[in-house]
């Protein structure tokens, strides 16, 4: 098992406040409704956190870099998972199967114990690891910082795992599977 350095996680201050470009809750409203368009994949991301395990479903996961390798996504800074994020040294990205939707779901509810009837362990750098993902990357916190509403994650890929079977994916609020389009 590898331990984790100890590089402090930089975190820069967030620019001053300024007026939405659209304007308000209408242009929020908007703005959700655009990007309701967009197919994302689903992820579950996990952390050990000072009250026990935390996890939240995203799809804002993405890669940043594959030298130094590394991954991202946001969560809302008021989120409930948002403070074990803050303090975790490790987190784990569950890119979840087609045939996990149950799981997408029981994470992206609030106010719910979203571990209780979840197989998990706690995996080789503290963080809880669920049960048949796709594939798996673990991360050590490489950048912290607030951007709008949200928290912006970056973290440096410690360890990778990856299994068969299809993705699920997010798109105009439900979920759905993937068909690649046959060549001409």
């Amino acid at each position: 098992m590898t331990t984790l350095d100890e590089r402090p996680v930089r975190t820069q201050p967030s620019a001053p406040a300024r007026p939405s470009a659209l304007g308000g809750t209408h242009g929020a409203d908007l703005l959700r409704r655009a990007l309701r368009r967009h197919a994302a994949g689903v992820t579950v991301i996990t952390a050990a956190g000072p009250g026990g395990p935390a996890g939240f479903t995203a799809t804002s996961f993405t890669s940043v870099s594959l030298d130094p390798a590394l991954v991202s996504f946001y969560l809302s800074a008021t989120a409930s998972a948002a403070p074990a994020v803050r303090e975790a040294e490790a987190f784990t990205v569950h890119i979840l199967r087609e045939d996990q939707r149950e799981l997408a779901n029981r994470f992206a509810r609030s106010g719910t114990d979203r571990f209780a009837g979840t197989e998990w362990h706690t995996g080789p750098y503290g963080t809880p690891v669920l049960a048949g993902a796709a594939a798996r990357l673990t991360a050590r916190p490489f950048l912290l910082r607030p951007v709008g509403d949200h928290l912006l994650v970056v973290g440096e890929v410690l360890a990778v795992d990856t299994t068969d079977g299809p993705p699920l994916v997010h798109h105009d609020g439900g979920y759905g599977g993937f068909t690649p389009l046959q060549e001409s």
